[in-house]
């Protein structure tokens, strides 16, 4: 099964993801996870997106897609995966449906984590109280302009899935365990 985790920045995406990867064996394909690992290495791409992330912008597509691809083309991928954090734009969603079609493979869920922008600045700001800055992405700033980047890029994205009948909201205000079982719940029926 393939299942795209979709909802703004600081929505719970990889925590829900991380627990799709424990109870389904679904591998978590996560572009930030992966971009960030590039920047960490120090790699002439890493470089590029190190600029970009810092300041909330997309990584351009096609960069994006060459690492989705590569990444699902490995063993633990044959039965499916979760995307977490891709697609963000709607001719990113294209290709990815492309990509996958060529594999005969197709997006089965999409689970939207729908949250409160105003409890995600919190949560970041309480992040920082606790511990510092986790990131260079993780400001109120920069969640902000993450948000108006999410809701003018990415959130039509519903619309693109939902005329294909994929898209189950998720009430992701609720505890973690709660949208964990929602989750579980919209995943077997399904099927």
């Amino acid at each position: 099964m393939n299942l795209v985790l979709f909802g703004p920045p600081g929505a719970g995406k990889g925590t829900q993801a991380r627990v799709l990867v424990e109870t389904r064996g679904l591998p978590q394909l996560s572009t930030g996870d992966m971009l960030r690992a590039a920047v960490k290495a120090g790699t002439a791409l890493g470089n590029k997106v190190d600029a970009l992330l810092t300041k909330g912008e997309l990584v351009p597509d096609d960069i994006v897609i060459d690492i989705i691809a590569e990444r699902y083309d490995q063993p633990d991928c044959a039965k499916g995966a979760v995307f977490d954090g891709f697609p963000r734009t709607i001719p990113q969603a294209e290709a990815l449906d492309s990509m996958l079609s060529v594999r005969s493979k197709k997006i089965d869920v999409v689970l939207e984590l729908k949250v409160n922008d105003k409890v995600l600045l919190d949560r970041v700001e309480q992040r920082i109280k606790e511990g510092g800055i986790l990131r260079s992405d993780d400001t109120p700033e920069t969640l902000q302009h993450r948000l108006g980047v999410y809701y003018k890029n990415t959130a039509p994205l519903l619309a693109y899935y939902g005329k294909q009948g994929k898209v189950v909201t998720i009430d992701g205000m609720a505890p973690i365990a709660d949208v964990t079982q929602q989750i579980a719940a919209a995943l077997d029926k399904k099927g």
